[in-house]
């Protein structure tokens, strides 16, 4: 597991937890607290719909041509760039630097059928995606319906960038947020990111945890288990390589201070009979760790470890050789929010005044594209509670939303307030 950054809660009595007790003593979020309230119906079935309109990664295209149809009906102006995102602004900008605030679209698992998606009898909403992220898009949709329809909250609506970003999960590799970064906005015009990622308020990421992602294979004519019997076996050569990495691995990252580190072997395949010696197997591997040099580390001891066992299979082979290749899947830049940071003082002093025990940790999120660009983001939860993620069996419970939902607003509004004073 990544350790969390080292930044101590600001006191009650500070001067960034002052302020934010007097944005929430204006009778305008008091109303707002009231609003979140009575639009919990309202919200609700925006989250059933969303979520039941499939979003693998890759295929989220229906989803956020939904998402933008909605932002319009609340008054928003909204377009989807070339990588499939949905932007969305309020009105003429009224700030100097907006506010980016995202949450992406897609989802590990999609429902097979509609009714896959569904309220239980618990008050729970079940069903793959429901709490990774369809609880960051709803809040997304709350935040922007009360800022567009209340009049005193427009200031702050033309200073907010209202992003549902595609390519988060697996092997999207951050692309909605990697092509938002560098291609569609101006990010010397953004004052922070603000992801909305999952229901649980306990955390705020602020550190991102970088990761590479490959793919390795070895080919061989393949052949009978009996007859043949004695050609390079794919599968063995696979097999001996992941051995060999992770005895190497868990000595090097043992002697090395480099931060947390992980890795992982999944989707193993190769063969196709018991009595036939494989013609191809293949496997995939993800790297993390707190320190990206450590990631490039590994990545180096798996060439090294993959070349040793190509070797080593074709050392007794006499016409028939395998091959070996690592395709790279993708990586995952990281980086680390200054404790200085206004971003971070900020959204700390919300939680004091709160009264919400949040920690810092490190892991890997949307903010890792801007958090490696030197740029201020933090991703946050939302509020209620969720379990399952990245499974079937997905589910969020909405009982206790608001408090998360009250986080966002305090946040957004101290931070566009302090930049246009």
């Amino acid at each position: 597991m990544a350790t969390a950054p080292k930044t101590p809660p600001p006191a009650r009595s500070s001067p960034d937890v002052r302020r934010i007790a007097r944005i929430a003593d204006r009778p305008t979020f008091a109303e707002a607290q009231r609003w979140f309230v009575r639009e919990r119906p309202w919200l609700n079935e925006q989250h059933l719909q969303l979520c039941r309109i499939p979003a693998p990664t890759f295929f989220e295209q229906q989803r956020a041509e939904w998402f933008r149809r909605q932002l319009e009906g609340l008054g928003w102006t909204a377009s989807l760039d070339r990588a499939g995102n949905v932007i969305g602004t309020f009105g003429p900008v009224s700030c100097a630097r907006q506010l980016v605030v995202s949450a992406h679209l897609d989802t590990v698992f999609a429902p097979a059928r509609s009714e896959a998606v569904f309220f239980a009898p618990d008050g729970r909403l079940v069903g793959p995606g429901t709490s990774d992220n369809g609880s960051g898009l709803s809040a997304l949709l709350a935040i922007a319906k009360l800022v567009s329809s209340s009049a005193e909250f427009h200031e702050l609506a033309s200073c907010l960038l209202i992003v549902a970003n595609v390519g988060e999960e697996g092997e999207g590799n951050l692309n909605g947020m990697r092509y938002l970064c560098q291609h569609t906005l101006d990010v010397a015009a953004i004052q922070a990111f603000v992801v909305l990622d999952g229901p649980a308020t306990d955390h705020i990421t602020a550190q991102a945890l970088a990761s590479r992602r490959f793919e390795i294979s070895f080919s061989g004519p393949g052949g009978h288990s009996w007859n043949d019997y004695g050609i390079p076996n794919p599968v063995h050569a696979l097999s001996s390589v992941v051995h060999s990495f992770v005895q190497s691995a868990d000595e090097r990252t043992a002697s090395e201070d480099n931060g947390a580190c992980a890795y992982n072997f999944s989707v193993i395949e190769g063969g196709s009979s018991i009595n036939a010696i494989p013609g191809s197997a293949r496997a995939k591997l993800d790297l993390r760790s707190e320190a990206p040099a450590a990631v490039d580390d590994l990545a180096s001891l798996l060439s090294t470890v993959v070349e040793r066992g190509l070797e080593q299979a074709n050392r007794s082979a006499k016409v028939q050789r395998l091959t070996a290749k690592i395709k790279d899947l993708g990586s995952r830049p990281g980086g680390k929010l200054p404790d200085d940071s206004e971003l971070l003082r900020t959204i700390q002093a919300v939680d004091a005044h709160l009264q919400i025990r949040s920690r810092l940790d490190c892991a890997s999120t949307d903010a890792n594209v801007p958090l490696s660009l030197g740029l201020p983001a933090i991703s946050i939860g939302t509020g209620g509670q969720g379990g399952g993620a990245h499974t079937d069996n997905e589910w969020f419970q909405p009982d206790g939303r608001e408090a998360g939902l009250q986080r966002i607003l305090l946040l957004l509004i101290a931070l566009s307030e302090r930049q246009m004073s």
